[in-house]
């Protein structure tokens, strides 16, 4: 059974792109610690927990999600992009990228903020763009 970021990743679920590859998608968080909160996922392994990754697609994950990183710094006003690893919500593994301020910034038990529809769309756009120049 597909998880839902399989999905995503294969268009049948509406998502935010941030970026995509043959073997790897991004997309913004739907419940986002910051604005630009995105997700990377690897698209054919559903396994959920990053270590049991083949050293290839681990690699891969990390190089995409580097790219990704820098994409959503060129155009989210922050000190740095969080990373977090944390995989229990959806069986699919998966890397957060948080734009931050501060190290408080990356607290999963803090309120989230509300961002509209059209401000994710803007962000992700201009990452999205961003990227394709990387």
């Amino acid at each position: 059974m597909a998880t839902i970021f399989t999905k995503i990743a294969a268009g049948e679920i509406p998502s935010y792109k941030v970026a995509e590859s043959e073997y790897y998608y991004a997309f913004l968080d739907i419940s986002p610690l910051a604005k630009g909160h995105t997700l990377v996922i690897p698209k054919k392994v559903e396994d959920d927990y990053l270590f049991h990754l083949d050293e290839k697609t681990y690699e891969g994950l990390w190089a995409f999600a580097r790219k990704v990183a820098v994409a959503l710094k060129a155009v989210v006003p922050c000190q740095r992009v969080g990373v977090a690893v944390l995989g229990m919500e959806v069986p699919h593994t998966h890397i957060h990228l948080v734009p931050l301020q501060t190290e408080a910034d990356l607290d999963f038990r803090k309120v989230r903020p509300q961002i509209t529809p059209e401000e994710m769309k803007a962000v992700a756009d201009a990452a999205y763009a961003e990227f394709c120049k990387l």
